[in-house]
């Protein structure tokens, strides 16, 4: 399909469209697909129908925005192209339902979708990606879910208890007490979609079960959800400890953030060596999140840019 775009406004928006060096034009092209010829006031979009109905809409989108703020920023164009294909999958049938009380939990992005549909397709999945990419809280939502259904009769949820470049010495209280801290991040998800009387039951019951990765060595977990946060910080003994627990009807999650390992830099994480070896294994899915998929504050997006893309030379875009 070819389509013609008349552009209008005055050059000087045209270019704020097109972006230094025609990068905007660039990231577009590589978000759907097509091939884009500019000349004179129009731009002109050719390839499949369904990449250049989106690459279309997502242009006009951006002309409205340049209009109303006169400028277009990398994020403004990320977020952008985000938003537009994450209305693809919002009324999809990967919906996770937690609770007939509460709304389903639907995925924000393009990527999410790819992630739920990983977790419901194998045994073993391991999710990769920046901070505020919905790594735990949906791994967490799926193991709900999982269980609400009947599909599993328990949870297990292990995350290695590595101190993120601060000394905390001996902490006070039992073993639970010492621990919590370091398992406070799936707390939280599970304080998002259930109730606190209902988290409590499900944890004195053993129901759900929160632990270091360490107390996990031994164990054959059957009919359970097992999920490992924070994976980047095992290492590569732990995380065969880890993914050997695997028992009979069950299903395993692995998530990460492999940029932010907290480990000795002589160290190197099991998660990504675990990524490595099981390339390729039948049952075992890798999903990849981005900084297109981020979903907390906006500023979160633009420290992940500030800290993981060092500025080359030559390089202009915003």
């Amino acid at each position: 399909m070819e389509l013609v775009i008349t552009l209008p406004g005055s050059p000087e928006k045209q270019m704020i469209l097109f972006g230094p060096a025609d990068c905007n034009l660039r990231a577009i092209r590589d978000a759907f697909g097509v091939k884009l010829f500019a000349r004179d006031s129009t731009l002109r979009l050719v390839g499949e129908a369904d990449s250049v109905g989106k690459a279309s809409t997502l242009i006009e989108n951006l002309q409205s925005h340049i209009r109303d703020h006169s400028a277009l920023t990398k994020l403004d164009l990320d977020e952008a192209i985000a938003e537009l294909k994450a209305r693809d999958h919002a009324d999809g049938e990967h919906v996770i339902r937690v609770s007939s009380k509460a709304a389903p939990i639907r995925p924000k992005t393009a990527g999410q979708e790819v992630y739920i549909r990983a977790i419901e397709e194998s045994d073993l999945c391991f999710c990769l990606g920046p901070a505020g990419t919905g790594k735990t809280y949906i791994a967490v939502a799926m193991a709900l879910a999982m269980l609400k259904s009947g599909r599993i009769k328990r949870i297990v949820l292990a995350r290695p208890a590595v101190e993120a470049g601060e000394k905390l010495g001996y902490l006070p209280g039992d073993m639970q007490a010492k621990v919590n801290p370091y398992l406070r991040p799936l707390f939280d998800a599970m304080h998002d979609m259930m109730d606190f009387d209902q988290i409590r039951r499900f944890l004195a019951n053993d129901i759900i079960e929160v632990i270091p990765l360490a107390f996990m060595r031994g164990r054959t977990l059957n009919h359970a959800a097992i999920i490992l946060d924070e994976a980047q910080n095992a290492t590569k003994s732990q995380m065969l400890m880890f993914l050997t627990r695997l028992g009979q009807h069950s299903k395993m999650i692995v998530t990460g953030d492999d940029s932010q390992s907290d480990l000795d830099h002589k160290v190197r994480s099991g998660l990504t060596d675990a990524v490595e070896r099981l390339d390729g294994v039948n049952g075992v899915r890798v999903a990849r999140l981005t900084k297109l998929d981020i979903v907390r504050h906006r500023l979160v997006t633009e420290i992940v840019h500030a800290y993981g893309d060092p500025p080359r030379a030559n390089d202009r875009s915003l």
